[in-house]
């Protein structure tokens, strides 16, 4: 039996790594925040894990579980990190990032984030609301035209289509949220998403289209549902993007770089990577499983979207980072807006981000319209950019209540537990999210 500390005596001072770079870095409105330790993608046990109340028996658990994928030949590599009050417990990786290249999975490994990217798009936007530049409840019509009189799907088939118009208008909560009506191309369970499809919007936008253009595209086609009376998942944080960028006068990636990665220190956070350098070199491979064997299979042609600056930079996907980068991000969370210093969010914000915002207080399970598999719906709520536990008894899952977490469609996870302080982050890539249990496991 261990001895588990109470956790607010628990020293939360973060030791540094041998490898370390001085930065300067300039936030929002130029604020200078001076010359910090930028950590160089180096993940290192900071602590003894049973000083913070973690059997270093059962962590290698962690470790030996997922090799299994590798070594069966299901994932070709992958990487872990876990923490407690703001101290890495664990941290390894396994395998290869590329495995046709035989380039082994490192410290520095970047990772496709895809839907990863959300929390932060979400998180820039609460910068802007703290500024006053929009309340939560404010139609998107004031700022994007084509969102007004929006319509909402009937009955008929793509080529008949019966609609009638939207009683409620989105607001900028029902993106946040995904309450909103919108949905994805690539979920194929309703007649909505065949016309984005249609119109060009499976998982990547048409050739050379914006995110400008691609928002005035979703604004002609129906709704599935009146705004604020289901949940489904959408292009919500795509439009959330484009409304950071008319509220900040900066592109997405300037206002995401000046308000969240980089007074994180989150130096290899990005969009995208030149072709042909020493970061692309650093890049994972995308797979998915062979129909035949299961086994990995590359998938440039979607991989490879990430070499050159993209057309359209999208808030609900896209985002490039290391386990390095988004672990800061998620220390920031944990600790109620703040880290090292550097504060992006006031904790009332965050609280009220990751309290459940779903219509009557109810679950996924009762108002998810389906095709989505990054979480269990029974008692899982949804917040502003997150997945809140309301009670994990009905999910069977072994976790907190208020415990807030996301991921992506090529297999990564994080998960934070204010509760227990913890924070943990899974990286692979393997599309889709579905082929495994890894979130639950």
């Amino acid at each position: 039996m261990i001895n588990i500390p109470v956790l607010s005596d628990v020293r939360t001072t973060r030791r540094r790594t041998k490898r370390q770079i001085a930065i300067s870095v300039v936030g929002r409105n130029g604020a200078d925040y001076g010359s910090r330790v930028h950590h160089d993608a180096m993940l290192e046990v900071t602590v003894r894990p049973e000083s913070v109340g973690f059997d270093p028996t059962r962590l290698r658990r962690i470790d030996t579980h997922f090799r299994g994928y590798v070594d069966r030949g299901l994932l070709t590599g992958w990487q872990i990190a876990v923490t407690r009050s703001g101290q890495i417990v664990h941290s390894s990786v396994y395998g290869q990032r590329d495995a046709e290249a035989g380039l082994p999975v490192e410290q520095d490994t970047l990772w496709r984030l895809a839907s990863m990217t959300k929390p932060i798009t979400s998180v820039t936007a609460m910068t802007l609301w703290e500024e006053g530049h929009f309340e939560l409840n404010d139609e998107v019509s004031r700022w994007i035209p084509a969102f007004k009189d929006m319509r909402v799907y009937k009955q008929g088939s793509p080529d008949d289509l019966v609609t009638l118009p939207a009683t409620e208008p989105i607001r900028v909560w029902h993106l946040l949220s995904h309450t909103s009506g919108l949905t994805y191309g690539f979920l194929e369970t309703s007649v909505v998403d065949a016309l984005y499809r249609k119109a060009g919007y499976a998982i990547n936008p048409p050739p050379g289209v914006n995110l400008e253009a691609a928002c005035n595209t979703w604004a002609g086609l129906p709704l599935l549902f009146e705004p604020g009376t289901r949940w489904g998942y959408s292009v919500a944080v795509d439009v959330l993007g484009r409304l950071i960028e008319i509220w900040s006068g900066k592109s997405l990636d300037e206002a995401v770089r000046e308000r969240i990665t980089a007074p994180l220190g989150m130096n290899d956070t990005r969009w995208w990577v030149e072709p042909n350098t020493a970061d692309a070199a650093r890049l994972a491979a995308l797979y998915t499983p062979a129909p035949d064997t299961r086994k990995p299979t590359r998938l440039d042609s979607l991989g490879n979207a990430v070499l050159g600056k993209p057309a359209m930079l999208a808030g609900g996907g896209g985002l490039l980072s290391t386990a390095s980068d988004y672990e800061r991000f998620t220390q920031m969370l944990l600790r109620g807006g703040e880290l090292d210093g550097v504060r992006v969010l006031a904790p009332r914000t965050l609280r009220l981000m990751t309290q459940n915002h779903l219509p009557g207080a109810q679950d996924l399970g009762a108002l998810a319209t389906g095709g989505f598999a990054e979480t269990t719906y029974n008692g899982i709520g949804f917040g502003l950019g997150f997945a809140v536990v309301v009670d994990p008894r009905p999910s069977k899952t072994l976790v907190s209540p208020g415990e807030f977490y996301w991921g992506g469609v090529a297999s990564t996870a994080f998960w934070v537990d204010p509760v227990e302080e913890v924070t943990a982050h899974f990286f692979t890539q393997l599309v889709p999210s579905t082929t495994y249990p890894i979130r639950s496991q």
